[in-house]
């Protein structure tokens, strides 16, 4: 079974001067010249002394007051407040990943010392049996133990149904969150989500428990806390690096300081959060890298609720600060992690099996479905086949008539807005652009893949593994000076991702693979990794480095080219003392016989955004402008983009993107006035184009020809009986419309019974063209620049 083979995307080759070289050099202290960093970070659009600065030391940075969030934030902390002074029984409700432990982890550390023994509590759900969110069994539940309010973490903000429930139990409900918002706010005492911000505001990536250590920093503005606020920052990172939200703005000014914090619990003999000691010495990790927590921390606490369901005690392993109890809740996750590996390679290669009966040049989107497949690892899953194959993939798990599973994104592809469209497919569904849950009837999988592959086709995005090259290195570069200049740009995340460093003319030696141990039972696993020295002529006596999950036999024999990311891991310093510590992780390689790396360099051909300035530029496709070739007409597919971006290309001009996409009138009043228009001029003869009509009434090509269609059904061009195929046109319209809101009954005359079922079949097939349209326009209109220039390059 073999995956696709991933496109290198090479960085453009621009030369950095030595002015930013020297910048770079003064404002971190480097003893060396760090030219690879400074090209990194121009590339990463840090350009200035005053941006680099605020990037790298947090000390510097000035992170936003939790008042931004106005007064949902006061109403919250008021009500808190509240119930402190009345000892009221509180209820923190969170979620049972990572995230949400952490969120639920923060706010139980910050306010159990303003209330009594047994008057704040905290509930996760269970993965396995219940869904994220509140539920209405839980509700029951806490309220007969006295709960009069709830304050939810990373979970709640579309839970309406739970909230209006809440209310006939006397419980108020606070939100923190940063999912999905609502249409309209919901009944709720205060809904704490950054969400609500615009999307370049310091605060808009925030993490769940981000938000919930914000609300802490507000209460312990109004209280006397007994532990400082810095204690928490911590559980912050953990959270932040382990939901793979963007580390911009306070999202990276909290990892920071977080980290900070995390790589003190193993310089004490009595660290003040001894169940994350243990995890780190599980994991034989320090706790000063973010890759600590995304591959040792992280999926330790996530693999307890995909085993057990139950994630309860991943709380008290974070919070308590008995020693004795925490080592043995940390030897619970480690075993949960062991089991967790097993049954992800086991489903792993199911995937890839079923993927091998699939003609993958068709499939955009990756649907399957399997009632043997447990439900706690199918997110993971979906994440390492989106990876491999370049390709947004959804796994579910069939129970009887119900599907449910998870969905992750790759390439950029909005993975939240895809399956919204679709949303009449499902039963519940809730997540973020590039990962989501959803539960839908077994007997509409099908259906609602074909759909999905249907709607990405048609938008035009392409699919395939892509690989981006940062920079290109040789190996004699690998080692301490060169982490220490990429360590510069950590943590590392999303939008900051880990630098991918191109050797090429290289070549293995020593190589070598083992299984895997169990660190808990000692017993050798079926998981391989391979180990080698990475050298070329710059190099003779090699790097170390590592190629996990494949054998020595799958390196290429000779020269190839590599591309590689740069670890430090003080564990391996102990093993191999002569490296430092420092070796190179594998991720893909071409063989010497492969065509020029089967390389992409990136496009030098410059797209420009002015979509928020099109209402000031009128009317056109393709309209010259001072700035370049400029589109203000909004497009409907990329086949009409494609030709303006090639046009700029040969004119070494700019493509400016300059349209904007009105407010979509309802389809059935589209219907209307295409009816009205169909009566105007067969009753005056006027001839017209299908440009004029399309112009008149904001239609593409293909809805006008499906609503062509339905007319002529009606034989509406006859001219003798215009009149009558109105009336039947307004009827037909009618009917369609009782059928789609299921609220109106229709009683038609027998004589037209015989003709309405084809003529409702070709209306619905109009207003679903229409909306598709009005879809693709909406998509065209929010879509980022870089994919759009991705798209149009291929």
């Amino acid at each position: 079974m073999t995956t696709p083979t991933p496109q290198w995307q090479l960085p453009d080759g621009k030369t950095i001067s030595t002015d930013w070289v020297d910048t770079v050099q003064a404002i971190a202290t480097l003893p060396n010249p760090p030219k690879r960093a400074a090209e990194l970070l121009w590339q990463r659009g840090i350009c200035t002394a005053e941006q680099l600065t605020a990037f790298i030391d947090p000390d510097t940075y000035e992170p936003m007051p939790p008042e931004a969030f106005g007064a949902e934030m006061t109403q919250a902390v008021e009500r808190i407040l509240q119930a402190v002074e009345r000892q009221e029984t509180v209820t923190i409700w969170g979620d049972f990943d990572a995230d949400g432990i952490t969120s639920t982890a923060v706010l139980w550390d910050g306010l159990r010392q303003f209330f009594p023994t047994g008057m704040l509590n905290y509930f996760i759900p269970n993965r396995l049996t219940d869904s994220h969110g509140l539920s209405i069994h839980g509700l029951d539940a806490i309220a007969t133990d006295g709960t009069t309010l709830v304050i939810t973490c990373d979970n709640g903000s579309t839970n309406l149904t739970e909230i209006d429930h809440a209310q006939t139990l006397g419980i108020d409900v606070i939100i923190t969150d940063h999912h999905t918002l609502p249409e309209a706010r919901p009944p709720v005492v205060a809904i704490i989500n950054p969400r609500y911000f615009e999307a370049d505001h310091p605060l808009a990536h925030l993490s769940g428990v981000a938000v919930a250590f914000k609300l802490v920093e507000a209460l312990y503005a109004r209280l006397t806390p007994t532990r400082p606020l810095a204690e928490l920052t911590d559980l912050v990172a953990i959270g932040l690096i382990a939901d793979l939200v963007q580390l911009s703005g306070d999202c990276r000014y909290l990892a920071q300081i977080g980290i900070r914090q995390l790589q003190t619990h193993l310089k004490t003999s009595h660290p003040i959060r001894p169940g994350v000691a243990e995890l780190l010495k599980l994991c034989r990790r320090t706790g000063d890298r973010p890759t600590d927590i995304s591959f040792g921390i992280g999926p330790r606490i996530n693999a307890v609720s995909r085993i057990h369901g139950d994630a309860q005690f991943c709380v008290d392993l974070l919070t308590s600060e008995d020693p004795d109890h925490c080592q043995d809740l940390a030897q619970q996750t480690e075993w949960a992690n062991t089991r967790r590996k097993a049954l992800q390679k086991d489903v792993h290669t199911q995937v890839l099996q079923r993927l091998t009966e699939l003609d993958m040049a068709t499939v955009q989107v990756i649907v399957l479905a399997d009632a043997q497949w447990p439900t706690g690892v199918l997110g993971i899953v979906a994440g390492q086949v989106a990876q491999e194959y370049g390709k947004p993939t959804i796994l579910l798990t069939l129970d009887g008539e119900v599907a449910r599973g998870s969905a992750r994104s790759v390439n950029r592809i909005d993975l939240y807005q895809l399956v919204t469209a679709q949303s009449h497919l499902l039963t519940s569904f809730g997540g973020h652009p590039f990962a989501a849950g959803m539960t839908l009837p077994g007997e509409n999988v099908e259906l609602f893949a074909d759909a999905l592959n249907r709607q990405l086709r048609q938008v035009g995005i392409t699919s395939g593994p892509v690989i981006k090259v940062d920079l290109e290195v040789s190996a004699c570069e690998l080692g301490k000076d060169l982490f220490q200049q990429l360590n510069l740009l950590e943590p590392y995340g999303m939008g900051n991702p880990v630098p991918r460093l191109l050797v090429r003319n290289a070549w293995f030696d020593n190589t070598w693979h083992q299984k895997i141990k169990d660190p808990v039972s000692n017993r050798k696993l079926q998981f391989i990794k391979t180990h080698f020295l990475l050298k070329d002529d710059t190099c003779p006596a090699g790097f170390p480095g590592l190629w996990w999950g494949h054998y020595k036999d799958d390196l290429p024999v000779g020269r190839c080219d590599v591309v590689v990311e740069l670890d430090f891991n003080a564990y391996s310093r102990q093993k191999k003392p002569q490296y430092g510590g420092y070796e190179v992780r594998l991720v893909d390689v071409r063989g010497a016989e492969a065509e020029a790396v089967s390389a992409v360099a990136m496009s030098k051909q410059q797209v420009i955004d002015r979509r928020a300035q099109a209402a000031d530029l009128g009317d056109g496709l393709g309209k010259g402008w001072e700035e370049g070739l400029v589109v203000t007409q909004c497009p409907t597919n990329w086949q009409q983009l494609r030709p303006w971006f090639h046009q700029a290309t040969q004119r070494q001009t700019p493509l400016v993107l300059a349209y904007d996409n009105p407010e979509p009138a309802a389809p059935v009043e589209v219907w209307k006035q295409l009816m009205g228009l169909a009566k105007y001029l067969a009753r005056t003869g006027t001839g017209v184009t299908m440009a004029q009509i399309m112009a008149q009434l904001g239609l593409g090509e293909g809805a006008l020809r499906c609503g062509l269609a339905a007319l002529n059904s009606l034989g509406f061009w006859d001219g003798e009986h215009a009149e009558d195929d109105l009336q039947t046109a307004e009827l037909l319209a009618a009917t369609t419309t009782a059928t789609i809101n299921r609220t109106m009954t229709l009683r038609y005359d027998a004589t037209l019974a015989a003709t309405l079922e084809e003529q409702q079949a070709k209306l619905r097939l109009f207003l679903a063209s229409l909306q598709e349209e009005q879809f693709q326009r909406q998509y065209f209109v929010d879509v980022p620049v870089d994919i759009a220039q991705t798209v149009m390059e291929s």
